[in-house]
């Protein structure tokens, strides 16, 4: 019996930990979007991420044009491609389609 609830306490808190990251990606990526684009974009993160639908973001993620995408929307902008990752996260939580509102 205890071996099954030590199991059950595991996964619960494997879950929590999965689910805590994924909202710690989305957060870092709107401090991100905030600290580093914002100014250079001239929009807030919110009309940012609604350029797109959530699955035009994941697409333009996955073949790699995320850093063209922010510069052609922002002007030329760059970011450090070690925190396209996050941009991806925060842009996707808050897609055109996604019925979320950020608050920057």
């Amino acid at each position: 019996m205890t071996k099954l609830i030590k199991s059950i306490i595991i996964a619960s808190m494997g879950i929590i930990s999965i689910s805590a990251n994924t909202s710690a990606d989305i957060i870092e990526g709107q401090k991100i979007y905030v600290k580093k684009l914002k100014n250079v974009c001239g929009m807030t993160g919110g009309r940012f991420a609604a350029k797109h639908t959530q699955d035009e973001w994941d697409k333009i993620y996955q073949l790699g044009k995320m850093q063209e995408e922010i510069a052609k929307i922002c002007h030329g902008a760059k970011i450090n491609q070690n925190l396209i990752s996050h941009i991806h996260d925060f842009v996707k939580n808050y897609a055109s389609d996604s019925g979320n509102i950020p608050e920057c």
